[in-house]
């Protein structure tokens, strides 16, 4: 049974544009989000003829004319996607797949193959995000190169094969929003409609607010670029299960991430191959997630020793980067606005050489950045952070008044580093606080920079073989779909 408290903290830690206007939360499990039955369809063109025993039980006329009890069904992560009501409470229960609880489980499995047999299965691979490694590293009072060694280190012990940072994933996720604004820009100027501006796609909260609530006006607009998490399946599942001689199916991918909703976007269809029955990402786990599997086990992060540290198993034997954790120029979210600002500029306008900067506006979570040259302004980006600023956006690009070329656009107020799953502040300080001592140490990172990144290259080249081939958009590039509310009787307040 899962206690009421447990439902309300988990349902705040969603995103905030998860948790507004006709999205219904916060509701228990009840009619509302369950479907009650399951009905096969007949080939019988007059439908299917169902009445209610005395019971209560519904039974159904089947194709032989016997009427046939009918079976009750558990309500899936992925029906809760495809639904337009509610999202944060029961997400929050149906997200068993996305546990810590399951974590241990399958890392418990693979210890007790090992033990009986000495052979398991299943091939662990933790993918760790920048953002969550400074939120841990942070709360316990370690170095960001320490904090992700000794957290690798963990890993190591529970069981996984493998631990990686995501700075491949970051760097591609970049390139490749970079490609897709130039091609925007260029259609655009080119006559075609909805092309800009353009609207990142890498916080999976925005995206779900925008299915959900304004559906195909606003999806032509968003990136179709897959987010770093999602790339970092794509890298797993298809390159390193390859090199070492694995399907997809026997390698489980964890990823540590900074929010709840990257949860849900490892859970969406899109990222799911039917054919081989491999999820691109199979369990995503957080900060918050972790400072609780520490208490519960006794786990001092600071006395893990460090046997084996992150590996860098896409370099072929050669060592590209130099450190073992990286930011990006620009903000803690990844980035995006300025990599792709100073990318246009230079494919566009073939300056290399600009200054950027990103002045706030109406508030610290909207800025704006110009690029001029011969006194002309030229591109016009923006970064948007938290719910009441993509409201405004939203209701600008409906208007007709949003004058941007590009937008980054993250659920959370202070954008990545202050995702819903980061570890809470102690001693009274605020949520914002934390966040800017987070971001001026990521500005401290030593910084990767995509076109430079010979790792990168290197699998555009012998892996994907080359930048715009067919594999190159199959694995880094998605979609979207719009979500139409469904009145039904269920659905309805009485």
């Amino acid at each position: 049974m899962v206690g009421k408290s447990w439902l309300n903290k988990m349902a705040s830690r969603f995103s905030g544009a998860l948790q507004i206007t006709n999205l219904d939360d916060f509701i228990t499990p009840s009619q509302e989000c369950i479907k009650p039955i399951e009905i096969q369809a007949l080939k019988s063109k007059t439908g299917a003829k169902i009445k209610i025993e005395k019971d209560g039980t519904p039974i159904a006329l089947n194709e032989t004319g016997q009427f046939k009890k009918l079976e009750k069904v558990e309500i899936t992560l992925a029906d809760c996607l495809a639904c337009s009501g509610c999202i944060t409470s029961a997400e929050s229960i149906l997200v068993t797949q996305q546990s810590q609880e399951e974590l241990m489980r399958v890392f418990r499995e693979k210890t007790q193959y090992q033990s009986r047999d000495g052979i398991s299965s299943t091939f662990i691979v933790v993918s760790l995000s920048v953002q969550a490694v400074l939120s841990i590293a942070e709360h316990y009072n370690l170095n960001s190169e320490q904090a992700l060694n000794k957290l690798a280190g963990y890993f190591y012990q529970l069981g996984a094969d493998i631990v990686l940072d995501m700075t491949v994933a970051d760097d591609f996720a970049l390139l490749e929003s970079a490609k897709e604004f130039i091609q925007r820009y260029r259609a655009n100027k080119n006559g075609a409609k909805n092309q800009l501006p353009m609207l990142s796609s890498s916080c999976p909260g925005w995206v779900c607010y925008a299915e959900k609530t304004h559906g195909n006006f606003i999806l032509p607009y968003i990136s179709v670029t897959k987010s770093p998490q999602q790339i970092m399946g794509s890298l797993v599942k298809y390159h390193l299960a390859k090199i070492m001689d694995l399907s997809p199916k026997q390698i489980y991918h964890i990823t540590v991430m900074p929010c709840y909703d990257k949860k849900l976007e490892a859970s969406r269809e899109d990222f799911y191959d039917h054919e081989i029955k491999s999820r691109d990402v199979d369990c995503v786990i957080t900060p918050i997630e972790i400072e609780q599997m520490f208490n519960e086990y006794n786990v001092i992060l600071s006395e893990i020793k460090i046997e084996k540290k992150i590996q860098r198993i896409f370099e072929s034997k050669m060592k590209y980067l130099k450190n073992d954790l990286y930011g990006h120029s620009g903000s803690g979210s990844g980035g995006y606005a300025e990599f792709i600002l100073r990318y246009a500029a230079k494919y566009l306008f073939n300056e290399t050489d600009i200054i950027i900067e990103f002045k706030s506006l109406r508030n610290p979570d909207f800025q704006e950045a110009v690029f001029q040259k011969d006194g002309q302004i030229l591109l016009t980006f923006a970064i948007a952070n938290g719910f009441r600023n993509i409201q405004n956006l939203v209701q600008k690009l409906k208007r007709g008044k949003c004058l941007y070329d590009y937008v980054e656009i993250m659920a959370c107020p202070c954008g990545c580093l202050n995702g819903g799953a980061q570890i809470r502040p102690l001693n009274n300080v605020q949520s914002r606080e934390l966040a800017l001592k987070l971001e001026s140490i990521y500005r401290e990172l030593p910084q990767s920079d995509p076109e430079q990144n010979l790792i990168v290259k290197n699998l555009y080249k012998n892996w994907l073989g080359g930048e715009y081939t067919d594999k190159a958009l199959a694995y880094f590039h998605t979609q979207y779909h719009e979500i139409k509310k469904v009145n039904t009787a269920l659905a309805i307040k009485w």
